[in-house]
């Protein structure tokens, strides 16, 4: 990533960005989605598929990749290991702030795709609960 593009992040989301893939990100969901909760990983999966979208831009993609870098890493200010709901806290604060910086560019498709993964984790989760988590992506 060049100085120029980096400009967009703040230094403290911006080291957190050199942690993300893919594989780690499906280790983290899978391993953690249910502790976690809904919320936590719906907004995870509203990035990731943000992420996926060839027509977000540059300096988007940059706030996505430093909140799922910071999700992904297991030791961040408040230890995911940590008695819910304190321990995911700070990754929910963390995803929220980039779904904030980023929501102009969340489709209906792209709420589709998060919404359809979520359930296959999730099987319990009826309609009325996945229009609740709307919530984190409107103004």
């Amino acid at each position: 990533m060049d100085r120029k593009n980096k400009k967009y992040l703040p230094p403290e989301i911006e080291k957190y960005e050199r942690y993300y893939s893919d594989s780690k990100f499906w280790c983290k969901i899978l391993k953690i989605g249910k502790k976690a909760g809904l919320k936590v990983v719906y907004a995870a999966l509203l990035l990731y598929y943000l992420m996926l979208d060839g027509s977000v831009a540059l300096k988007d993609k940059l706030w996505i990749t430093g909140a799922l870098g910071y999700f992904i890493l297991p030791l961040d200010v408040v230890p995911d290991f940590l008695f819910l709901p304190l321990g995911f806290s700070d990754d929910l604060t963390v995803l929220l702030l980039a779904l904030n910086k980023v929501r102009s560019s969340i489709t209906p498709e792209v709420e589709r795709r998060a919404k359809e993964t979520l359930r296959q984790f999730f099987h319990w989760v009826d309609e009325a609960r996945l229009s609740e988590l709307d919530v984190l992506i409107r103004d």
